[in-house]
């Protein structure tokens, strides 16, 4: 019970300022428009997830196997420290395939729905399930509500990031219809709801093989596989930028589009 009055007090309480500084800025165009945008660049983590994709592959590229460690947890809580450039490039594809959902298209997609209040509590939700929502002895009853608040804010988003995906697949040489394939028959393989269907799709566009093996600070989880192709190689990863940075401005050109149309109707 704790844990979800904590949750909800906290999620609750941001979703209130975004509705005050809607509130505030109500018939000033260009305050609302300051303010929308404000609100945006403080949620979107799209730019950083490119930055922290290329300087993997940069590292990699260069055989640098100590600078990619200390690089891999800017980008996941696997513990690095044994890893190899192969496990180091699947790392950071799944990364970079998960986070395009949770750190560019659900908070447009909440930001579409709900504007700067959908925006804000969308982050602080997500923030909340980082912080206590992981599966640890210390927040295994506390963290529950925050995680399956989390659960339910992707759910959409994380559907409309696969199918995304899947449209842009020739941005990297894939096929559309492999992609939906791959998605069909493994999107739903994985244990979060959510991340099995942005993998799932990342790896049938990129034609590669994600899961395996992962170890978080000692806790280890085999995942099962998805995708049919090989596993990932240094060059998916530069592929895989490109491939999130595609669908990042294509949510943010359709969030426009809606916000455009619910503000006209």
């Amino acid at each position: 019970m704790r844990g979800v009055l904590f949750a909800g007090v906290c999620a609750g309480v941001v979703a209130g300022i975004g509705v005050l500084a809607e509130r505030a800025s109500r018939g000033r165009p260009l305050v609302s428009a300051a303010v929308t945008a404000a609100a945006t660049w403080a949620v979107l983590g799209g730019t950083t997830l490119a930055r922290e994709g290329t300087h993997m592959a940069n590292a990699l590229e260069r055989d640098d196997i100590t600078a990619a460690r200390r690089r891999l947890p800017h980008l996941c809580g696997r513990d690095p420290s044994e890893l190899q450039s192969p496990e180091l490039a699947r790392a950071t594809v799944e990364s970079i395939a998960e986070n395009t959902s949770d750190a560019v298209v659900a908070p447009l997609f909440w930001g579409a729905v709900a504007g700067v209040p959908g925006l804000l509590a969308y982050r602080a939700v997500n923030t909340l399930d980082a912080m206590v929502g992981h599966r640890s002895p210390r927040y295994a009853r506390f963290g529950w509500a925050s995680a399956r608040l989390d659960d339910l804010a992707n759910y959409l988003p994380a559907r409309v990031t696969a199918l995304l995906t899947a449209a842009l697949a020739p941005v990297v040489g894939g096929s559309p219809y492999t992609t939906i394939t791959v998605l069909a028959r493994y999107g739903d393989r994985h244990p979060s709801p959510n991340s099995g269907q942005c993998e799932a799709a990342f790896a049938g566009a990129l034609g590669v093989r994600l899961g395996g093996v992962n170890n978080y600070a000692g806790r280890v989880e085999r995942r099962p596989e998805l995708g049919d192709g090989p596993p990932p190689a240094l060059p998916d990863i530069r592929r895989s930028v490109r491939l999130a940075r595609a669908v990042s401005w294509t949510a943010a050109g359709l969030a426009i589009l809606v916000r455009h149309f619910r503000a006209g109707r």
